[in-house]
C-alpha cells in the first residue's frame, strides 16, 4: 500500500516549490554551460539550467544572443567572489544554484547585492558585445548629441548601452514577471534592486579618448562613450550594499510598497539597495540560514579591515601554517623582443580561522 502524504510533508513540498519559484537569479546556472555546446538551435534552449519559460522563449527568438549571455553569467560567479573574498560572506553559496541557499533566497541584502550585480553584468556584456562586433543584432552605440571641446571629436565604437540595457532588462527580469514569481514583497524588492544595478551601469558609462598628432603631440583626441570595467561596477555596488536599507511591504495610500523599516516617513530612493530579511553574522556554519562559516577561511594578520584575523575568525582564533611559493625573479629583458627569468622559492606564513 502507498502511505498517505503527511500535511507536514506537503507543507514542506509547497515551500520548496515556492522558494524555487521565487529566485529570479537561477538563470546564473546556465554558467555552467559547457563551453563546446554551442546554442544554434532552438532545442537546446529547454537543455540550459535555471531558465524560466518566458526566458526559454526569449533565448528561441534570441540564439544568437546565449553565448553573451552565458558569460554574462560567468562573469558575475567570478565578480561576485573576488569582490567579496576579503568578507565573512564571500559569494561562494552563488556556485548552488539553481537551488540556492537560504542567504540568496530569503531577500537578505546579499541577494539585493547578487541580483543588482547579474542585472548589471548582462547587459554590460551585451554592451560590450555590441562593440566588439560578437551581435549581428546590434553595433556601436549612438554619438553623444552634443558638440565636443574644442581639441575633441566624437568617434571610434561607443559601448552599446541602449541596446544592452534593453536586451539585458528582457531577459533578467523575466522570472519576477511571471504570475507565480513569489511574494509580491521579494518580487518588488528584486525588480528595484536589478534597477539599482542597471542605474550603476549607466554611472559608469565615462567619455574614453584616443590621442592624435604628429609626433604623439595629442592635439586632437578622438572620444567615445564606454563602460568602466564589471570590477568597478561592482565595488560601487558593494557600497550600496554595505548601506543598504531594510524595507517593510507596507500599505502605502492606496497600494502596498516597499517602504524603508526605521525610517518610513520618506520613500525608498531610486539608487538604494533594500533588503526584507536580516543576515546572520556568517560566523559559524548554519545550513537553515544559508551560512558556511569561516572555520579554515584564510585571514590576514596584519589587516584592520574585514579581512582581518579578528574579524573574519569571529574571535575563534587562528592557526598559522607555511606555504613555499614559486615566482618568476631575476627578469633580464634581451633586445629583441623577449624577456627571460629564474624562478625563486620563498616561504611565506599564512593564518586560517579556527
Amino acid at each position: 500500500m502507498r502511505r498517505a502524504v503527511q500535511p507536514l510533508s506537503l507543507c514542506l513540498l509547497s515551500l520548496l516549490l515556492l522558494s524555487q519559484l521565487c529566485s529570479g537569479i537561477k538563470w546564473l546556472a546556465i554558467s555552467r554551460t559547457p563551453s563546446l555546446l554551442h546554442v544554434n538551435r532552438t532545442q537546446q534552449c529547454k537543455q540550459l539550467q535555471g531558465l524560466v519559460s518566458s526566458q526559454v522563449q526569449l533565448c528561441r527568438s534570441n540564439l544568437e544572443l546565449m553565448p553573451t549571455i552565458i558569460q554574462a553569467a560567468r562573469e558575475v560567479k567570478k565578480t561576485c567572489q573576488k569582490t567579496f573574498t576579503d568578507m565573512r560572506w564571500n559569494c561562494s553559496s552563488i556556485e548552488s544554484g539553481p537551488q540556492y541557499l537560504p542567504d540568496l533566497e530569503r531577500g537578505t541584502r546579499e541577494s539585493a547585492f547578487v541580483y543588482a550585480l547579474s542585472a548589471a553584468a548582462i547587459s554590460h556584456t551585451i554592451a560590450r558585445a555590441c562593440t566588439s562586433g560578437d551581435l549581428r543584432l546590434c553595433s556601436c552605440g549612438a554619438m553623444p548629441g552634443e558638440i565636443p571641446e574644442p581639441g575633441y571629436r566624437w568617434g571610434g565604437c561607443a559601448d552599446n548601452l541602449h541596446y544592452g540595457l534593453v536586451m539585458g532588462s528582457k531577459f533578467s527580469d523575466a522570472p519576477m514577471t511571471m504570475k507565480k514569481s513569489g511574494s509580491l514583497a521579494n518580487k518588488l524588492m528584486h525588480l528595484h534592486n536589478s534597477e539599482v544595478g542597471r542605474q550603476a551601469l549607466r554611472d559608469a558609462l565615462e567619455m574614453k579618448c584616443k590621442c592624435h598628432g604628429v609626433s604623439g603631440s595629442c592635439s586632437i583626441r578622438t572620444c567615445w562613450r564606454g563602460l568602466q570595467d564589471l570590477k568597478d561596477i561592482a565595488m560601487d555596488l558593494k557600497t550600496k550594499y554595505l548601506s543598504a536599507t531594510k524595507v517593510v511591504h507596507r500599505s502605502m495610500g492606496t497600494r502596498k510598497q516597499l517602504v524603508p523599516k526605521d525610517i518610513d516617513i520618506r520613500p525608498v530612493r531610486a539608487n538604494e539597495l533594500v533588503y526584507l530579511q536580516s543576515s546572520p553574522d556568517f560566523c559559524s556554519k548554519n545550513d537553515k540560514l544559508g551560512s558556511v562559516g569561516t572555520q579554515d577561511r584564510q585571514c590576514n594578520k596584519t589587516s584592520n579591515g574585514s579581512d582581518s584575523c579578528d574579524l573574519m575568525c569571529c574571535g575563534r582564533g587562528y592557526n598559522p601554517y607555511m606555504e613555499n611559493l614559486v615566482e618568476r625573479c631575476h627578469c633580464k629583458y634581451h633586445w629583441c623582443c623577449y624577456v627571460t627569468c629564474k624562478k625563486c622559492e620563498r616561504t611565506v606564513e599564512r593564518y586560517v580561522c579556527k
